[in-house]
């Protein structure tokens, strides 16, 4: 098959049009077959330019999906909680940016270069982390892999384009009637976003904690599986038009030193260490916007306490916090022939439940478990997908052994054949 079938969801907004604009550079590795652009009824019919093609963008309906093998979802939780599912149903593997399947356990939760192998058990669904948690766990994973992180204090400092793209217009619109000395009334905020700061992104909770902050707690401790790890988050929405920036505060398991970190950093695939304080070099929003990378600078160690380290991580929120670690996502899967093949653990799952239902015995239901993971490994190492594979393709042989015969690509409905 040459190339996928790729579906945006919510083309019009601020992170689906950056999904357009990355894929349209040179170092991302993913061939399209098809393009399909969805968005909300009132953006539908509008036309957007994509490496020097117009397409007409379509109002979303999970009935569109026939021929895609992978959706990005950039369309907020309504959205993808009403018809992320159904979508999923039909074959296509959903990338999803918003809150709505991140917490679900069987939905991976994946940041590329961070946890990339979690996304071998999707089962239709997976899910990209908040933009802060993203930018903070890419410079946390090099320092937990060699010493271990036992707490993590950290403050964000958040653009408003991670509230969309009403708020960058809303930012623009009151910092010159702000500079004109002209009345205006806060629409997208509960309080003017000019020359302000608001200690408030999303929805405060009983205990006083934002949706936000509790999202960076629970995402970190789920993408490195480790709910030991203790997380304190302060969320804050700056007038910053794009770039999310951080100050974390890390206490380790085991020493390390700046040095050291500095080091780690530094050969860290797509972190780039600015670090150069008497010289005035240190990451800003201002000059990471447009970059996929993640930017740590001001790295020190905090003498507060035994194994504590600090440091500034900046990043372009709608690239490397939304857009880029999805595309890195469809590339990751397309290459491991993961779009549209069904779990291991489903298929355990399955089979189990025909062993429950005395379908088969349990010798039986062994024997066809492993035939079908050996089916499952060739899908998966052969970078087939699931919706060219015929039924003359799977064969049952004289000795009740499963075998694939000229086959290209496998299929959901024919894997179902094994177990009949």
């Amino acid at each position: 098959m040459e190339g996928i079938g790729l579906a945006i969801v919510g083309a019009t907004g601020a992170v689906g049009r950056t999904v357009l604009g990355i894929l349209e550079e040179e170092n991302i590795d993913i061939s399209i077959r098809e393009l399909r652009l969805f968005a909300s009824k009132k953006s539908a019919g509008k036309q957007v330019v994509f490496k020097g093609q117009e397409y007409t963008v379509e109002e979303m309906d999970p009935s569109k999906f026939k021929d895609i093998e992978v959706a990005i979802f950039s369309a907020g939780s309504d959205v993808s909680k009403s018809m992320g599912e159904e979508v999923a149903k039909q074959g296509t593997v959903v990338i999803d940016n918003s809150s709505a399947f991140r917490m679900k356990d069987e939905v991976p939760l994946v940041t590329a270069g961070v946890n990339d192998e979690a996304a071998r058990n999707h089962q239709g669904i997976i899910a990209n982390p908040n933009c802060s948690t993203i930018q903070m766990v890419c410079a946390l994973k090099p320092i937990y892999d060699q010493v271990g992180i036992k707490r993590v204090v950290v403050s964000t400092y958040q653009s408003v384009s991670g509230t969309g793209y009403d708020a960058m217009e809303e930012l623009k619109a009151q910092s010159l009637d702000y500079l004109n000395d002209k009345a205006f009334q806060p629409e997208v905020y509960p309080h003017q976003i000019a020359f302000n700061m608001l200690p408030h992104l999303d929805v405060f909770d009983d205990e006083g904690n934002t949706k936000e902050e509790l999202k960076m707690v629970n995402e970190t401790k789920k993408i490195f599986n480790d709910d030991s790890i203790g997380v304190s988050a302060t969320t804050v929405r700056v007038p910053v038009f794009v770039g999310h920036s951080e100050a974390v505060n890390i206490e380790t398991k085991e020493h390390i030193s700046r040095k050291e970190v500095m080091d780690l950093l530094q050969r860290t695939p797509e972190i780039v260490v600015l670090d150069d304080p008497m010289n005035n070099k240190y990451p800003m929003p201002v000059d990471v916007a447009g970059k996929n990378e993640v930017f740590v600078g001001r790295i020190r160690e905090d003498k507060s306490i035994s194994n504590g380290i600090n440091m500034w991580v900046v990043a372009d929120n709608l690239r490397k916090g939304a857009a880029y670690n999805a595309i890195k996502i469809v590339e990751y899967t397309t290459k491991n022939g993961m779009l549209g093949c069904i779990s291991k653990i489903t298929l355990f799952i399955w089979i189990s439940l025909f062993f429950y239902v005395e379908r088969f015995t349990e010798e039986i239901t062994k024997i066809y478990a492993a035939e079908i993971i050996n089916v499952l490994e060739h899908i998966h190492k052969n970078n087939i997908m699931h919706r060219d594979l015929k039924p003359e393709n799977v064969l049952i042989t004289q000795d009740y052994h499963l075998k694939i015969v000229s086959i290209t690509s496998l299929a959901y409905n024919s894997i179902w054949i094994l177990i009949r």
